[in-house]
């Protein structure tokens, strides 16, 4: 059997030969719908982000070490992790459109939750549920996002993606202007953006429960051949490892740059969340490039470029003063966000057909790693102060050399 050479590296890309190849793109890239999916992901992200940029004010309100900061991302991260890969498997082979606003509904509540906990415990509960909302909305608005992308996987996840690192940016900015000032119980305003989120997802459904089925058929009969069993696994390991070194990198600044700013510098926590929303939109920014050119040059160049592009601004950082500590972190997080579409889009095309499931495990990573990144940082931050942490994380993109050892998935293709 041949491909067509634009369809190389492509798991739904169409054999010539079949007349399924026109089915595979009929409506093309559907805007509306990846961009609904991609503004209702920058309202959840948003929310998400609402949590760990409080952290300085829960530290001085409930006198919490950084250890005990540290375990609130965990209950977080680890709870958003665990049920990801759960629900995208199981939303394989049993489709729940439902479980999109659904999960914002629990967002919802989690939200509620943290405006009025009154102890550490109280808020280790807010964390949890929040992160439940979160688990039930990445895999299934990501599947939504492919099913739309008319085959073009990269720029669909890309644009989701960005919809996150954007609400991820803005989240510290109405932060600082909505509950710095006036205290904890004003996080209860945030409940207004998970309504809203609600009702975007309850549309999204709408369509998903008109055209989903058929979209999905489309794409799972025109998937090429995927890696074999021993490709897989080598993958596996070395995307963990590259997950690991990235989302431990990228939660030492979402979870304690502001503090890092503040110790050494002696900002304000309003003047750091200004620093902590440059680096995040430098993310957003960034994020959208990588699927794109991923779609062109290939997905395992994109990795190369994201890690070891930004490994000598990471080492530069914690030897710099405030300006160039700016320019760095926008420097870091324009080059290394590239890296996350990528990477969730050569897992989809190592293991086609397993749509939910990998994106569930991706994200899953992602807040799982995070998570434990967050609170071992914290502990180490205890022991020997953050600016000795940051120093220690700047060698963490170095771990990109292990890009060397992932297979290609265009190969796979060929040889389909």
């Amino acid at each position: 059997m041949t491909t067509d050479t634009a369809t190389l590296g492509r798991p739904d890309a169409a054999p010539t030969s079949t007349p399924a190849a026109p089915a595979a793109h009929q409506h093309g890239f559907l805007l509306p719908i990846v961009g609904a999916a991609a503004f209702a992901h920058l309202l959840n992200d948003l929310i998400q982000a609402v949590l760990p940029s409080i952290y300085p004010m829960l530290k001085l309100k409930y006198a919490l070490s950084f250890g005990q900061i540290g375990w609130i991302a965990l209950v977080y991260q680890v709870t958003a992790s665990l049920l990801q890969p759960w629900v995208g498997m199981y939303t394989d082979k049993h489709p729940k459109p439902y479980l999109l606003p659904l999960g914002m509904c629990a967002t919802f509540i989690g939200v509620g939750l943290l405006a009025f906990s009154t102890s550490y415990e109280m808020l280790l509960i807010a964390a949890a549920v929040v992160g439940i909302g979160s688990a039930t909305f990445h895999p299934e608005a990501s599947r939504v996002a492919r099913m739309a992308s008319g085959g073009r996987f990269g720029t669909a996840q890309s644009c989701f993606q960005v919809g996150g690192n954007t609400g991820s940016a803005i989240g510290p900015l109405l932060t600082a202007a909505i509950v710095i000032p006036y205290g904890q119980t004003a996080v209860a305003w945030f409940m207004l953006v998970a309504a809203l989120a609600i009702f975007v997802l309850s549309r999204v459904t709408g369509w998903t429960l008109k055209h989903g089925h058929a979209k999905a058929k489309s794409l799972a009969s025109n998937a090429a051949r995927g890696l074999s069993k021993p490709e897989v696994i080598r993958a596996v390991v070395v995307v963990s490892v590259l997950m690991f070194a990235k989302f431990v990198y990228i939660a030492s600044f979402t979870n304690y740059f502001t503090f890092y700013l503040i110790q050494r510098f002696g900002l304000s926590v309003q003047q750091s969340q200004i620093y902590l929303f440059i680096f995040l939109a430098a993310v957003a920014a960034g994020t959208f490039a990588g699927g794109p050119v991923g779609d062109r040059i290939g997905r395992k160049a994109v990795i190369w470029v994201s890690f070891l592009g930004v490994a000598p601004f990471a080492l530069a950082l914690p030897y710099v003063g405030l300006v160039w500590t700016a320019i760095l972190a926008i420097a870091i997080g324009l080059v290394m966000s590239s890296a996350f579409a990528a990477l969730v889009v050569y897992a989809q095309e190592a293991v086609p057909g397993r749509v939910g499931m990998v994106s569930g495990l991706m994200f899953g990573l992602m807040f799982g790693i995070s998570g434990i990144g967050a609170a071992g940082l914290g502990h180490l931050a205890d022991v020997h102060g953050i600016v000795w942490v940051y120093g220690l994380t700047s060698f963490l993109p170095l771990l990109g050399l292990a890009t060397a050892f992932l297979p290609d998935t265009r190969r796979a293709a060929k040889a389909a």
